[in-house]
């Protein structure tokens, strides 16, 4: 069915708008991740050392796109596990050992990201880094 001329510009004006929201939604959540949670602001300062450090060392494109990954990475389990926790802290305001299980089985994967993106780091940086301070 072909829509009148001025309906497809509204519905594509709805549309917009509808992107746009969920742009700022999106934007909202991370500025309260980064706003609240202290630990996320001091993985996105070490991210941004990390990122500092490869600029410096002239990293290559394939080292770039897996330091990027790594901090994305280890920002969105942080953002998860607030998430979790908000949401327990939500639905079971008692403790519960379930809930106490579930808030630090989130705290684990973040720690075990948080490791393994140290790991990456040197990885990729230590080389280079270490080169550079010997020679």
């Amino acid at each position: 069915m072909l829509l009148p001329h001025n309906r497809l510009g509204r519905q594509a004006r709805v549309a917009s708008a509808n992107l746009l929201r969920s742009f700022y939604y999106a934007v909202a959540g991370v500025w309260y991740l980064l706003r609240t949670q202290r630990n996320a602001r001091i993985e996105l300062a070490i991210g941004g050392g990390a990122c500092a450090l490869g600029a410096w060392l002239h990293i290559s494109r394939v080292e770039w796109s897996v330091i990027v990954f790594t901090i994305a990475l280890v920002l969105i389990l942080e953002g998860l596990n607030t998430t979790i926790e908000c949401a327990i802290d939500l639905a079971s305001p008692n403790i519960h050992p379930l809930a106490k299980a579930a808030k630090d089985l989130a705290a684990g994967m973040v720690l075990i990201a948080s490791m393994a993106s140290v790991i990456v780091g040197l990885l990729i940086l230590g080389p280079p880094l270490w080169h550079r301070l010997i020679h």
